[in-house]
């Protein structure tokens, strides 16, 4: 099963921290971030937030938490000490759909590349300990058209399923669309093919 099938856990709200190190503040913002646009709009606005900032230095992984949409910046520290290990943090969290952004405020002291990548990473972990998350459930869009006489049976193994969005309209034939866990779309066709003996009109909905 490809695992961007699988559901994952994704923000369910924003959340912040401040933390200090040597006199430099480091204020750390994790959001949901579902695409790249998202998460490109999230740091955008605390750039603009925050003008003052020695540097905004961010990483998101926009998808499934194997998702190749990904991506980080030190903006203007030095290289691979700040994206990268918030990147890092991101990568073994297991979450999905999430950016987080640090804003630095320099406070006169300068911490060396190991201080940097300790302190950007502690950053990321500890405002990931206080971050709500849900369960995103990845759903595939299905229309199923069949006769009266499978209607009710086809009711039946719908509530069977992790199934939402459901809407029916009732015309010559019964019409019917839903949004199934893409996880179980292979044993639900398998299903729904057996009760009504191959009698149903199956079509995935862009």
């Amino acid at each position: 099963m490809p695992m961007t099938h699988l559901s994952y856990s994704v923000p369910a709200s924003q959340v912040d921290i401040e933390l200090d190190v040597k006199r430099s503040k480091f204020m750390t913002f994790a959001a949901k971030a579902a695409n790249r646009d998202e998460a490109e709009i999230f740091i955008r606005s605390l750039r603009d937030q925050h003008p003052q900032a020695s540097h905004v230095c961010w990483a998101y992984i926009a998808g499934h938490p194997s998702t190749t949409v990904r991506s980080m910046s030190d903006d203007g520290e030095p290289s691979g000490t700040a994206g990268m290990p918030m990147l890092k943090v991101l990568q073994h969290s297991g979450l999905g759909d999430i950016v987080v952004a640090v804003v630095r405020y320099f406070g006169g002291t300068k911490l060396g590349t190991g201080g940097l990548q300790r302190a950007y990473s502690d950053a990321v972990t500890e405002v990931l300990k206080i971050l709500p998350t849900t369960t995103k459930v990845n759903r595939t869009d299905l229309k199923l058209v069949y006769d009266y006489e499978h209607d009710g049976a086809v009711g039946r193994l719908i509530g069977r399923f992790d199934a939402a969005d459901i809407q029916a309209s009732y015309d010559q034939r019964v019409s019917v669309c839903l949004a199934i866990a893409s996880a179980e779309l292979s044993v639900f066709k398998r299903e729904l093919i057996n009760i009504t003996s191959g009698k149903v009109e199956l079509s995935l909905v862009d």
